[in-house]
């Protein structure tokens, strides 16, 4: 049992791996036991471990395909026993590993006949395919395929319309979760105030990670979550005339129009993160794909250069827009200048 003294008491809270087993390639599975919690707390943990473990962890997965001389994804390719759709629906459920953060090109060079799986597709050094046996498509005939791969690290789901993309290039819609499965079950023991509940947690993975992994880096992620309370300073609160406290509600306009731009603009590279702007979740992505984390730092774009963050464009910001006025009655720089 590994101990984790906690910081209200000095009972010791220690965990153990009592089973893990690889049921095959694709499929880890791994049993933890977390030992003692206060009755009521194990609700909240597990809970909380996990969404982070299904939703926050980061999995590595083909996000675009690029074939030659093709139309539409209903297209066929004489010699080729699958249709692109069916060929885009195969590159979906390829598991990779990445050691790197970078999108990542790939090639699919192959000449038939010969049915064609994850092993034969040529990935960058630090990513490499769990199953080398998963199926792709079937050539039938003499011919060479060549498909462009585009493979990127994420979290959750991936859905993007083919609007935008040149002919013969097609967006996969990834699934980016190396967790397949999650649970937890509670058992008490003890009686009266002194019970005490002891959680098992049960997790299921792709492969791409070990259930071990999986759980330590969604406790990282759950631990990143609140930081932004931890920095919420005294100066940040607003109090109205009836004594309610809380933080300045999107409605106070001109509260925040007090402030001259310079002091705005520090007081949001230390307190505001754009977790606060409540974006759409692809909006959210590409800002945090493009290292914008505060709103001090979105405010050093103008409108012209966020168009041109990748997979952004005009939709997304005019959604950055609104939100910045509705929570901050702040807009997007016009140019480069910074604050309007």
């Amino acid at each position: 049992m590994l101990p984790y003294e906690t910081s209200s008491s000095t009972q010791k809270i220690e965990w153990k791996c009592v089973e893990s087993k690889t049921e095959y390639k694709r499929l880890h599975y791994g049993r933890f036991v977390v030992s003692p919690f206060k009755r009521g707390q194990v609700s909240t943990v597990g809970t909380a471990m996990r969404r982070a473990s299904l939703e926050e962890v980061r999995g590595t997965s083909i996000t675009w395909a690029r074939f030659h001389g093709v139309v539409h994804e209903y297209s066929t390719i004489t010699g080729i026993q699958e249709t692109i759709q069916d060929i885009l629906a195969n590159l979906k459920e390829i598991v990779l590993k990445s050691d790197s953060d970078n999108v990542e090109e790939a090639v699919l060079s192959v000449t038939g006949p010969k049915e064609v799986t994850a092993g034969d597709t040529s990935l960058p050094p630090y990513v490499k395919a769990i199953d080398d046996s998963q199926y792709i498509l079937t050539i039938t005939q003499p011919i060479s395929l060549n498909i462009g791969l585009r493979v990127e690290k994420d979290c959750g789901y991936r859905i993007e319309s083919a609007s935008g993309y040149r002919n013969g290039e097609f967006p996969v819609d990834a699934v980016s979760m190396p967790v397949r499965n999650v649970n937890c079950s509670v058992h008490l023991f003890g009686s009266g105030r002194a019970t005490r509940e002891t959680p098992f947690i049960e997790i299921w993975t792709n492969g791409s990670l070990t259930p071990d992994e999986a759980i330590k880096e969604a406790s990282e992620k759950l631990i990143d979550l609140p930081t932004p309370f931890l920095q919420m300073k005294s100066e940040d609160v607003y109090y109205s005339e009836s004594g309610y406290a809380g933080t300045l509600p999107a409605s106070a306009g001109p509260y925040l129009q007090k402030y001259d731009a310079n002091k705005l603009e520090g007081k949001l590279s230390e307190n505001t993160f754009i977790d606060q702007l409540e974006l759409p979740a692809r909006a959210f992505n590409c800002l945090k794909k493009a290292e914008i984390h505060t709103i001090a730092d979105l405010l050093s774009y103008s409108r012209e250069d966020s168009s041109k963050i990748r997979s952004f464009g005009q939709k997304s910001v005019e959604q950055v827009s609104k939100a910045l006025w509705d929570h901050f009655a702040i807009e997007l720089p016009k140019d480069e200048s910074g604050f309007n």
